[in-house]
């Protein structure tokens, strides 16, 4: 846990900016460039905290610099959802879904772990058949393949854990906790947009949206034992 301890202040940024976005709370019905700001600050944040680690770093592990892809790619999607009322909320999820292909990447296929593939299989199905009946337009096929890639990214982190083979490390733990939080928050955004109002959603949507980001961040940083599962797998 001493790496844990290490990266610790160097998130310090991040918690600060989450902390003005909340304080500030910017009202949604009123988009504009300072709260797209506001709204990506955290993000930003991560960025920083993944640079912070030298570019060598970053060109020498290939799953940190998609991290550091899929985490630009996020704020970019955050902006457009931030006028996603004025049309710009399929350009938000066509963002997110590459992010997803990014982290999924960076998570790579081994342990390939099928039965983890097939319980994440069975959760998103269960999802997306529900939402159908509210879904019309292109949405019905946008929303089934954003499913299919969220799971798939899903899928791709809670794999890399091996708790039965005692083959993980704080890192995949930290991946595979924050790719659940994505999905929590993106599963909200669904429920509140198509379905129905779910109560606090924003709170819901970006406190665990905003924590999914820190734990991926977080699972690209290298340390003696992700080295260790590396030797043992």
């Amino acid at each position: 846990f001493f790496q844990v301890r290490s990266e610790g202040p160097k998130l310090v940024p991040f918690f600060k900016a989450t902390c003005v976005y909340f304080v500030l709370w910017l009202p949604t019905s009123s988009p504009s460039w300072f709260s797209a700001l506001i709204k990506c600050l955290p993000i930003f944040c991560l960025w920083v905290f993944l640079l912070a680690h030298g570019i060598n770093f970053l060109v020498s592990h290939r799953s940190a610099s998609r991290i550091l892809a899929g985490l630009i790619f996020s704020a970019v999607g955050d902006a457009f959802l931030i006028w996603q009322e004025q049309g710009y909320f399929i350009h938000g999820l066509l963002m997110f879904a590459i992010t997803h292909i990014l982290y999924s990447s960076a998570f790579g296929m081994k342990p390939l772990d099928l039965k983890a593939g097939l319980f994440m299989g069975l959760i998103c199905s269960s999802c997306y058949a529900f939402l159908y009946s509210y879904l019309s337009g292109p949405f019905t096929y946008l929303v089934a393949v954003y499913i299919a890639l969220i799971g798939f990214m899903g899928w791709r982190a809670v794999a890399g854990m091996q708790l039965c083979n005692d083959l993980w490390t704080w890192t995949k733990l930290s991946a595979c906790i924050g790719s659940m939080l994505f999905m929590v928050s993106d599963l909200t955004i669904a429920l509140n947009k198509f379905c129905f109002p779910v109560p606090y959603s924003r709170f819901i949507i970006m406190a665990t949206y905003y924590a999914a980001q820190m734990l991926i961040a977080l699972s690209a940083v290298e340390s003696r034992d992700e080295e260790d599962f590396r030797k043992r797998s």
